[in-house]
């Protein structure tokens, strides 16, 4: 099971971020980020398998996890910690029993309601969200909230991962909301220094949690 507790950051291929995937995975694992996301939408199979390939050997070397969204098969076949799941992508019990042994398996969850389905799913976290207004994704769901996040996290029976607008300025509140990590995608992709963003990220999610 991946180690989670502190900072997910998000690398994804969308043209607006103002770094490219592998500038934000170098970034934060050198920022103690405990796990990388990859999020290709448009990156086609060849080049998003040889660049899942990379980001899981730097993310290894800095002791972090590297989860790749929506592909058990990319996760695997680049050797990948984790393979992060969303609501209509391949059901968990889909997915061959030995790579379940293996792959670390996240799944989103937006309402109570389906952080209820998910306690007797085969996963090892589930992700929440939006917590905050947030621009990197289009959701169907409005922001739920720190006070739905701590309803999430009571209702869950796996770790709960935070994401949707977090930042610098909200991430204290996510950790006293019990969420075990938080994901983050234009905190540390759009910074100015990604690595120094991460580090401070990390700092305050540790120093609420501490509180």
């Amino acid at each position: 099971m991946i180690p989670l507790r502190g900072v997910c950051a998000l690398a994804d291929d969308a043209p607006e971020r103002r770094w490219p995937a592998r500038r934000v995975v170098e970034g934060a694992i050198a920022g103690g980020a405990i796990a990388v996301q990859l999020r290709l939408k448009r990156t086609p199979d060849a080049q998003a398998l040889e660049l899942a390939r990379w980001a899981v050997g730097r993310c290894r070397f800095a002791g972090a996890a590297l989860i790749v969204n929506d592909r058990f098969d990319l996760a695997d076949l680049a050797g990948a910690e984790g393979v992060h799941l969303g609501q209509d992508d391949v059901a968990p019990e889909e997915i061959p029993a030995p790579l379940r042994e293996r792959l670390a398996i996240g799944l989103s969850t937006h309402t109570l309601e389906q952080v209820r389905q998910s306690r007797d799913r085969p996963i090892d976290y589930i992700g929440f969200g939006p917590v905050f207004g947030t621009r990197s994704k289009t959701s169907e769901y409005s922001a739920r909230g720190l006070e739905r996040l701590a309803e999430a996290v009571a209702a869950a029976r796996h770790p709960v991962v935070a994401i949707g607008g977090i930042d610098a300025e909200n991430i204290d509140g996510v950790a006293r909301a019990g969420a075990a990590a938080a994901a983050l995608i234009g905190a540390v992709a759009d910074a100015a220094v990604p690595a120094a963003a991460t580090r401070e990220l990390q700092r305050r999610f540790e120093a609420a949690g501490r509180a």
